[in-house]
């Protein structure tokens, strides 16, 4: 169910991306079906999983390598798929009403906020660690497109750039430390981790790699420029990836790895320290802020910084407060959001300095905000205080080194948490409206809507419809304050899923009159006097900051290095990148040589034989003779051609060695690559340059003998390389097993459709992403390009393209359905089909291509790949491993007996993706260079008059 779940929402998102502006608005109502079916499951999972047993999904992925999809849902993975599909659901919700609905690309936004969804709910549920890095980095680059989804925005596209290039590298760290971390323990389970931890060296390198993963991604410090810039996105993908979700995945991360590792040395004064730091520097920014909605964000960091104390701590009393928070944030934190979205909206600004205030009819909202505000402040009866009173009682009750200290950073941060919560009410109350002036601090460049007005009155208030998503979450912050049981039990349960052997206390509004309670009230004390004196404060923090000036805040320090990296880079290219292709190509080659000859000549074992049978003479011969000649000739055609020859020579080999559809595909590849050549080289010289240099011939002849002499040897290791060779070779194996495992009698596409499916899935994929590139080069560098109607007509080609074209498609069709029991396959049938369609080319050029596949070259590629990928994934979704086998007996009134397999649709997937590719090719090279007709002035008139 998990998989099927998670392929939902991605299949949804990539069908709102497709339709785009046709749904517009009405996409988040679509949208919305993923989050609402989730919360169904949810609940009938929720019981079970708050009594503490565990569901647990595996598949299996690529089994050698360890590579499975392992899936847990444990009460702590419930709380975050509450946050991520409870509030999702509210969010789709609130766009639905927020969005003008003649807004574009909106369509788009609802399609990837609900991939990302998908990728959170991975990645919450992942207990595999390469799966949660999956997803973790999809979750990155939907979030960089949702940031920067108005790409002509300039601020947009830098502030989505800071987001992927920060939580990007920090996850490209975190991966080096997720393989160090579970070759040392031997597994990337999760839930094994926590049975036999690794505790040595590298495992203490691996997990400062994997915290730099969760630290860039929770924005915490030095890494906390990227989110408030994120604040130019649209106030509900803030309030769901700012807020909710997104944010909270390194906490996530931090809160399953400190029960394990909290012991190592390092943990907690590195996560403290920099948790500290961020809590309370987060918070003193958000003092600052003249801008609603960048005050929530520095507020968010500084509540993450909060986050990380309690999660890294490795007690379970501080995990616990740390679960209460993680709820009450999402609910008064999405609240706040929706509320700062609908003032943006009704009043065209977030400035406080503008507001004067809302009138009568935003009762209703200004009660959410001072509850939401109340709670964020840590003010009772809400659940913020419940969440701040744990936090500090656990705190005061650790046993581990310095937990004094950290009560002193809790009691600060909660100060100017409670000062900066103030500052929000009051400056939605209008408490900071100014007269018309010019307004020009700098830190308001954030504004979304920042304009030199007047101040602003008689806002019209926003639609209940609009609001009532904030009310809701406003009033859930309220209730399971003054009625915590309704969560107690679900905060029991993840903590207990977190410290299996725990005992934590029930969630309680009022504890007792205890050293928590009264620093509680300290805080608040401290929190009032603050906002009495917050003009002081203010003019405080600017006296400071003109004071300060010559030190760079963190997003100059960002963009300062990331100019200097470009700078760098321009410098070292000027040298190194000089433009000669030729001196690149050597130095590849040679590097590559050299690099695989020195390690594999001493592991040598045996010389081969070196005269064989009599048979492999003339082949042999033949590809001598034609790769010298290729060396010699000066035309560039003609050694095409012979470049071809020594291909044609390797596929006699073939035919003699007994293996008839290599032979197959050689020819196949051999014969397509010359047209492609051909196509080409029509725009480059008819010959090579004859004039060489004395110095670079000699280093030429060096190279090529390098890598020859590299092939080669590489070639005779990788034979010798068995470690076993009294054991059976795999060749054998896979011979004995082919009929029986997969019901088929050719081993070559049974290896390449079946046992080693997934290598073939990749190289389709891979296939597909290059053509694409190839394409678009081709296109961008061809702008003077006329298609030709015909090519200068030849009655031999035209008849013999006639006779042959459709004997060829069928040949192309057989090979694709008898390839699982006969030479052919799916590759070769492609193969064979674009060998028709270059005689449909020759004798017609690109239009008579495209006659004659009407579809477009991207439909067939991406249909092709799209149905190898479902078929491997059917399975899948059925419970059961990725691309298994199976089959299909039909009794057909007039064909009788039928049997097929699983493998038929997945090799089609490949026939059409070859296809498609072929198709592709031609359409970028396959059109007449301009100033080619004007040789043949009369081709074109000579071709339609025939």
């Amino acid at each position: 169910m998990i998989a099927a779940l998670i392929f939902f929402h991605f299949a949804l998102g990539l069908i709102l991306l497709g339709l785009n502006d046709r749904v517009g608005r009405r996409g988040f109502a679509y949208a919305a079906i993923a989050p609402a079916i989730t919360l169904v499951w949810l609940f009938t999972q929720g019981s079970k999983v708050i009594d503490g047993v565990a569901t647990d999904f595996s598949f299996e992925w690529v089994t050698d390598l360890g590579l499975a999809l392992d899936f847990r849902l444990d009460a702590l993975s419930l709380v975050m798929l509450i946050l991520v599909s409870g509030i999702g659901l509210l969010v789709c919700w609130y766009a639905l009403e927020y969005f003008d609905a003649k807004k574009p690309a909106l369509g788009r936004l609802a399609g990837l906020m609900t991939i990302f969804a998908g990728s959170m709910i991975g990645l919450v549920l992942s207990d595999h660690l390469l799966t949660l890095f999956v997803f973790w980095e999809l979750t990155s680059v939907t979030s960089y497109l949702l940031i920067g989804n108005d790409d002509r925005n300039a601020r947009a596209r830098d502030a989505a750039l800071s987001a992927i290039l920060i939580t990007g590298s920090g996850g490209l760290v975190m991966l080096a430390g997720i393989v160090l971390l579970g070759q040392q323990a031997g597994t990337y389970r999760l839930s094994e981790l926590v049975l036999d931890p690794p505790i040595d060296a590298v495992s203490g390198l691996a997990l400062v790699l994997v915290l730099i993963g969760a630290l860039t991604k929770s924005a915490q410090f030095p890494f906390s420029s990227w989110l408030p810039g994120a604040m130019v996105a649209p106030t509900p993908i803030s309030t769901y990836l700012h807020a909710a979700t997104m944010v909270k995945a390194g906490v996530y991360l931090v809160a399953r790895l400190a029960p394990i590792f909290a012991v190592i040395g390092f943990w907690r004064p590195l996560l403290f320290t920099l948790g500290a730091i961020t809590m309370i520097f987060g918070g003193w920014r958000a003092l600052r802020q003249n801008d609603l909605k960048v005050l929530l964000a520095h507020g968010t960091v500084s509540q993450l910084g909060f986050m990380m104390l309690l999660f890294s701590a490795g007690s379970y009393p501080l995990a616990q407060a740390g679960v209460v928070l993680l709820l009450a944030h999402g609910a008064f934190k999405a609240a706040l959001f929706m509320i700062v979205g609908m003032i943006d909206h009704q009043a065209g600004t977030r400035d406080i300095r503008k507001l004067g205030g809302l009138g009568t009819p935003w009762r209703l909202v200004k009660w959410a905000a001072v509850i939401a505000a109340g709670s964020m402040a840590g003010l009772p009866p809400m659940l913020g205080f419940i969440a701040k009173e744990k936090a500090l009682d656990g705190a005061l009750n650790a046993s581990f080194g310095g937990h004094q200290v950290l009560v002193v950073i809790m009691v600060i941060g909660s100060i100017l948490t409670f000062a900066y919560s103030s500052r929000f009410v009051l400056g939605m109350y209008g408490k900071f409206a100014v007269p018309d002036e010019s307004m020009t601090d700098n830190n308001n460049a954030e504004s979304n809507n920042a304009d030199s007005d007047s101040v602003l009155r008689a806002i019209p208030a926003p639609h209940l419809k609009l609001a009532l998503p904030s009310l809701f979450l406003a009033f859930i912050a309220l209730l399971t304050g003054i009625v915590p049981l309704i969560l107690s039990d679900l905060v029991v349960a993840a903590t207990q899923a977190m410290y299996s052997t725990s005992k934590p206390r029930s969630v309680q509004l009022w504890a007792g009159w205890n050293t928590a309670f009264t620093l509680s009230l300290v805080i608040i004390t401290l929190g009032v006097v603050s906002t009495v004196l917050r003009d002081r404060l203010y003019r405080g923090q600017k006296f400071l900051q003109e004071k300060m000036k010559i030190i760079p805040t963190a997003d100059e320090v960002f963009w300062a290095l990331l100019a200097g990296v470009i700078r760098f880079a321009k410098r070292t290219t000027r040298i190194v990148q000089n433009g000669s292709l030729p001196i690149y190509l050597m130095v590849i080659l040679s590097v590559m040589a050299l690099a695989s000859l020195i390690p594999l000549w001493g592991a040598i074992e045996d010389l081969p034989t070196l005269i064989g049978p009599g048979v492999h003479l003339a082949p042999l011969g033949f590809i001598i003779v034609a790769a010298i000649a290729a060396t010699r000739v000066l035309h560039r055609l003609v050694a095409v051609l012979l470049l071809g020859a020594v291909g044609f020579g390797m596929a006699g080999f073939y035919v003699i060695e007994g293996a008839p559809d290599l032979a197959l595909t050689q020819f196949s590849i051999e014969t397509l690559a010359t047209v492609l050549f051909v196509l080409v080289l029509r725009v480059l010289p008819k010959t090579f340059d004859d004039r060489r240099d004395a110095i670079m011939a000699p280093i030429r002849v060096v190279v090529a003998v390098l890598v020859g002499a590299a092939v080669f040897v590489f070639a005779l290791v990788a034979s010798q390389s068995r470690q076993d060779i009294t054991a059976p070779s795999i060749s054998q194996e896979m011979i004995a097993r082919s009929l029986p495992d997969a019901e088929g009698a050719n081993v070559v596409n049974v290896i390449l459709v079946d046992f080693r499916g997934m290598d073939t899935l990749g190289e389709i994929t891979v296939l597909l992403v290059a053509a694409l590139g190839v394409v678009a080069l081709a296109r961008g560098t061809r702008r003077n390009v006329v298609p030709r109607t015909s090519m200068e007509s030849s009655q031999v080609i035209d008849a013999a393209t006639r006779l042959l074209f459709t004997s060829i498609v069928v040949l192309s069709v057989y090979f694709l359905f008898a390839g699982h029991n006969q030479p052919g396959g799916g590759f070769v049938g492609g193969l064979v089909v674009g060998a028709a369609l270059s005689f449909r080319y020759i004798a017609g050029g690109l239009p008579a291509v495209q006659d004659t596949v009407r579809v477009p070259a991207r439909l067939v590629l991406g249909g092709g790949l799209t149905l190898a990928v479902g078929t491997a994934l059917t399975p899948l979704i059925l419970g059961g491993s990725v691309l298994e086998h199976a089959s299909l007996k039909l009794n057909l009134p007039i064909f009788g007996a039928v049997k097929t397999t699983s493998a038929l649709p997945f090799d089609i997937g490949v026939y059409l993706v070859v296809v498609g590719l072929i198709l592709m090719a031609y359409e970028a090279f396959g059109d007449e260079p301009a100033g080619v007709e004007a040789s043949v002035p009369n081709s074109r008139n000579e071709g339609a008059t025939r």
